[in-house]
């Protein structure tokens, strides 16, 4: 038995928001928007939304809603031409589980694992990070994150850790899975800082972390273990106040780097680090070294 109805369509980028807002004008429960075509874009910043140039958007609806005037007015606001226009009924669904069946444990290194929570940790004897995909992000899934884990699991744990741009959270909360004395998480999110918040809690870490907002960092923080897995462009910009916050021999590990922006990262940070070590994977590179 239908319990929705979706309505889809191509959206230019330009049209995007007048489109989502007429959807929603007209009883849409949800709207969500993917790549058209196959411009691939990458992680956003936090609190960053980004669309392409053509975008598919699908909108769900009520089984009973009749999108024949729906049709008429999103006409109108596309100039008088509408493309790729499809109306379908959907099954009732849990999409949260049918998410997460396809979300399965992952391991980094040799004893850190990423588990959902309909599983059970394959090694129970291993270092276990419970999580679920969420609206932050950072599962585990996205080579750069997975970079980060895998330094973080061949690595002795530091005292105090710093996770800038912590999405999810799961890099300082595997951090003090591993042995860390202290994380301190930032992020321009508020959302991200309530999900951090919430896989702590669930990993029972939460007495040893803290998260604050950029502006909301102490001025006197420093840590023996940075990490600042976001994009080039903020890393080489971010690149003094960083550095700054890391104790002498204290280590650095950036990621959310393409291949050809590493030269100029590493170089941002090398008055303070010296040269980084490069790792890469699928396209992705982390760069890590120390604080001289």
């Amino acid at each position: 038995m239908a319990h929705w109805l979706q309505v889809t369509l191509e959206v230019p980028e330009n049209h995007l928001e007048a489109i989502g807002t007429a959807c929603e004008s007209a009883g849409a429960l949800s709207v969500t928007v993917e790549d058209a075509a196959d411009d691939p874009v990458y992680e956003p910043l936090p609190g960053e939304i980004r669309t392409w140039p053509h975008n598919r958007v699908s909108a769900l609806f009520p089984s009973a809603f009749d999108a024949v005037p729906l049709r008429e007015t999103l006409t109108k606001l596309l100039g008088g031409h509408i493309t790729g226009w499809r109306v379908e009924a959907l099954a009732e669904r849990d999409w949260e589980r049918a998410w997460l069946d396809d979300f399965r444990p992952m391991r980094f290194g040799h004893r850190l694992w990423v588990c959902p929570s309909n599983h059970e940790p394959p090694d129970p004897a291993g270092i276990n990070l419970h999580l679920d995909p969420g609206l932050a992000f950072g599962t585990g899934t996205h080579p750069t994150t997975a970079l980060c884990l895998e330094w973080l699991d061949g690595h002795a744990p530091p005292a105090t850790l710093l996770d800038y741009g912590c999405g999810s959270g799961i890099l300082a909360i595997a951090g003090l899975l591993l042995g860390a004395d202290t994380a301190w998480t930032v992020d321009l999110d508020p959302q991200a800082l309530t999900a951090t918040r919430t896989n702590a809690e669930r990993n029972g870490v939460t007495g040893r972390l803290h998260t604050r907002l950029p502006e909301s960092v102490p001025d006197d923080l420093r840590c023996d273990l940075l990490l600042a897995n976001i994009l080039a462009g903020p890393l080489v910009t971010l690149a003094p106040g960083l550095a700054a916050r890391l104790l002498p021999g204290g280590a650095l590990v950036l990621s959310g780097i393409l291949p050809e922006q590493a030269d100029s990262v590493a170089s941002a940070y090398r008055p303070w680090c010296g040269e980084l070590a490069r790792s890469e994977r699928d396209g992705w590179v982390r760069l890590d070294g120390r604080r001289l």
